[in-house]
């Protein structure tokens, strides 16, 4: 546990600066429009979905840790670069699509390595209170992140909130290297995935089977889909989008993306003390349902400060659902599939994630974000009833320890910044610019 509370700190601080320049550049792009915000998210997404089944069978052939390490090499680089180009060409559309490209590309490779990690340094009952620990530490720095994303981008612009993002990941690969000389293990493949028979694409697409076929990671699956296309667009795209068409500041819709961050982060504060419900299915589907109203009620909220109340219940039910429905998940992927389990979590959230982004962005421009909002609090509660009375989920049990089991990780975003269904803190992509809901860089 020492060594993964030295690895959970570095992914912490690489963290708030993945969640400050998702922000930065969620409010950019906004600023241009929902439609080429949307345009933002999906070159985030694009690339992401395209290669993430290869990026988790990658990551059982060779070993999580080495894809890791090159990743935030790579990080580190591209972030330079944007730092460079926005410093002399200005804040550029195309260079907002060109360093989204880059995240999802790279966040592809790093997301089913960084979801599958805990559970190689954790074992047993302690990896639903490591993953509580780690999505406790994202979201609280998602609370903080999104204010101070504000404060960046209106004193210094995206060049500042990249030249520190590209400190947090050299510190986050020096980290990696520096647990990897200590644990040598770690630097080995996971699984025997180079043994199994079929091709690298048979062995990719496994992970799907594999899901496919348990009764209830499907319908886990099937719901995080939902949560991703209804939830996660809240945060990274239609609150900046809410606060511009009310004329709020962009302090006024930090503030609103942090409250949800925190909601969360209390959640998973509990979960941390006092461990998961017995039913993890049934608490994940409340959580979705208490998501739903308050996403309803930020629609309808007439100033900030109950924009802000919204946000933190919008912020509770992401919470409930990530801290019960990550542990499902990972607890359940066979040791031979861990990476690919997690390419499959993420992917399930971002193929509706590059749907949504484009046509909620185009619905808030072509009328009101709050009519976007409510739409997104009613699929949030459809979805949240028809699993509740159709598939078996309510009843999962036996898995929430992490102990594996029948039943079953991180979020940018993440983490996931940004409302997190389940359990991602954001990739590389970081927070409000498009984060998966699982299974994320910094640790819902």
């Amino acid at each position: 546990m020492r060594r993964y509370g030295i690895w959970l700190a570095a992914a912490t601080v690489s963290l708030l600066g993945t969640q400050v320049l998702g922000f930065a550049m969620a409010w950019v792009a906004a600023g241009r429009g929902g439609a080429f915000a949307g345009l933002v998210l999906t070159a985030i997404n694009l690339p992401r979905v395209l290669l993430l089944l290869a990026g988790g069978a990658v990551a059982d052939r060779v070993g999580a840790w080495r894809v890791m390490i090159v990743a935030d090499v790579v990080m580190t680089a591209v972030m330079l670069a944007v730092a460079g180009a926005a410093v002399a060409w200005g804040e550029q559309p195309w260079l907002l699509v060109g360093a989204a490209l880059a995240v999802g590309l790279v966040d592809a490779f790093y997301l089913p390595s960084s979801g599958s990690l805990p559970r190689l340094l954790v074992s047993g009952p302690g990896l639903a209170r490591a993953l509580s620990a780690r999505h406790l530490a994202g979201q609280l720095v998602a609370a903080a992140g999104p204010p101070v994303g504000a404060v960046v981008v209106a004193a210094a612009g995206i060049a500042a909130a990249a030249l520190g993002n590209a400190v947090t990941f050299a510190l986050m690969a020096l980290v990696l290297v520096g647990l990897r000389r200590s644990l040598p293990d770690l630097g080995r493949p996971a699984s025997a995935a180079p043994a199994q028979a079929g091709g690298f694409w048979q062995q990719a697409v496994d992970g799907l089977r594999t899901a496919g076929r348990d009764r209830v990671l499907r319908p886990a699956l099937l719901l995080t889909a939902a949560a991703a296309a209804s939830l996660l667009p809240v945060s990274g795209l239609l609150v900046p989008l809410l606060a511009r068409q009310r004329h709020w500041p962009a302090a006024a819709g930090g503030a609103v993306v942090g409250a949800v961050a925190l909601g969360t982060a209390v959640v998973a504060s509990i979960v941390l003390a006092r461990g998961a419900a017995r039913r993890p299915g049934a608490a994940a589907i409340t959580g979705l349902l208490i998501a739903a109203g308050a996403v309803a009620a930020l629609a309808v909220a007439p100033g900030v400060a109950v924009a802000i109340g919204a946000g933190l219940v919008v912020g509770v039910g992401a919470g409930l659902f990530s801290a019960h429905i990550a542990p499902l998940v990972l607890g359940a992927a066979p040791a031979t599939h861990l990476a690919r389990i997690q390419a499959v979590l993420v992917l399930v959230q971002s193929v509706p994630l590059l749907v949504t982004t484009n046509v909620l962005g185009g619905l808030a421009d072509a009328g009101s974000v709050s009519v976007v909002l409510l739409v997104c609090a009613s699929a949030l509660g459809l979805a949240a009833t028809v699993t509740a009375v159709r598939s078996d989920l309510p009843t999962a049990a036996g898995a929430a320890d992490g102990s594996g089991g029948t039943v079953p990780t991180a979020g940018a975003g993440d983490g996931s910044g940004g409302a997190v269904p389940a359990g991602a803190e954001g990739g590389a992509g970081g927070g409000g610019a498009g984060q998966a809901a699982v299974g994320g860089r910094g640790g819902a």
